[in-house]
């Protein structure tokens, strides 16, 4: 890639990562499908009424919105709040970079080589010992599985957006928003209940305005406009793995700024983990350079 999308990449590493610390700091106090809604709506609205809708069947639309934006954080928000710690919420949802690559693979036919399998491989051993060395409680399976969710509904609104081709991010970004803010109200209203919504609107403090405006601004409209402009200018399999660095400032961010811990065995799996997602980026890239080399000398 050219040295401007590793530049942007970087942008988006940056705001994603810190954005787990974020959202740990929002549901201290806004409920996770509430947050939801508001956030998405800050994203549409009102935006909408400035930016034309993106030249896209409402399908395409529909499926962005109802992938990336509702089922993600629908079961992210939820991990979390059951407790799923942000720096390794960060970590864990990475693992959207196999689902992507499996999914391409199926549904748009892309390869899936030896170094994807090894990087499968290696991140699922390096989840199993991040939960099996968690102490009691520190890391719950719900939340666990909950993030795991999170990461294939990512990954399932990166394909949507292959497929939609080459098309103006910023107002696929807009206009997909439109679709989950009524499904997270009515969820609020379900799971959550109307006392649990008027305390938490009632007494919103400066956290919560803050939070809400870096999630809606920086981490949805920024990252995914973004991110989605990479999906649109390279293959899948080589965008996707990029975000391996989003734990790195993840776990950093979350250990600086709420205090959280990892036992070694942790930041082993951690370890482990990175090391699959580097297989699955970098190890045909680094043949391909070999080969290069070696042409280059003869």
């Amino acid at each position: 890639m050219p040295l401007k999308d590793w530049l942007t990449a970087l942008v988006v590493i940056m705001a994603w990562g810190v954005n787990f610390v974020v959202i740990k700091l929002a549901l201290t106090e806004i409920p996770p499908m509430l947050l939801g809604g508001m956030r998405f709506t800050l994203v549409a609205i009102p935006a909408i009424f400035f930016i034309p809708k993106p030249a896209l069947p409402w399908r395409i639309i529909v499926l962005y919105g109802a992938t990336i934006s509702l089922g993600q954080f629908t079961f992210l928000f939820t991990a979390m709040y059951q407790g799923m710690p942000a720096g390794l919420a960060s970590l864990v949802l990475q693992s959207q970079a196999f689902f992507t690559v499996l999914i391409a693979a199926v549904l748009l036919g892309e390869p899936i080589r030896r170094q994807n399998v090894i990087g499968v491989t290696l991140a699922g051993c390096g989840l199993a010992l991040i939960h099996q060395a968690a102490a009691p409680g520190s890391v719950p399976l719900v939340g666990l599985l909950l993030t795991l969710l999170a990461a294939f509904s990512w990954s399932c609104g990166n394909i949507v957006v292959k497929v939609a081709g080459k098309t103006d991010m910023l107002k696929l970004v807009i206009w997909g928003a439109m679709v989950p803010p009524i499904p997270f109200y009515l969820l609020s209203w379900q799971i959550e209940g109307w006392p649990v919504i008027s305390h938490s609107l009632r007494h919103i403090g400066w956290v919560g305005i803050l939070t809400l405006l870096y999630l809606a601004v920086v981490a949805t409209t920024l990252g995914f406009v973004l991110w989605g402009r990479l999906l649109n200018r390279h293959p899948v399999s080589k965008v996707a793995p990029l975000s391996l660095l989003v734990p790195v400032v993840g776990l950093v961010s979350a250990a600086l700024l709420l205090g959280e811990k990892l036992v070694w065995l942790q930041w082993l799996g951690g370890l482990v983990v990175l090391l699959g997602l580097a297989i699955n980026t970098f190890g045909l890239s680094l043949r391909g350079w070999r080969r290069s080399s070696v042409a280059a000398q003869r």
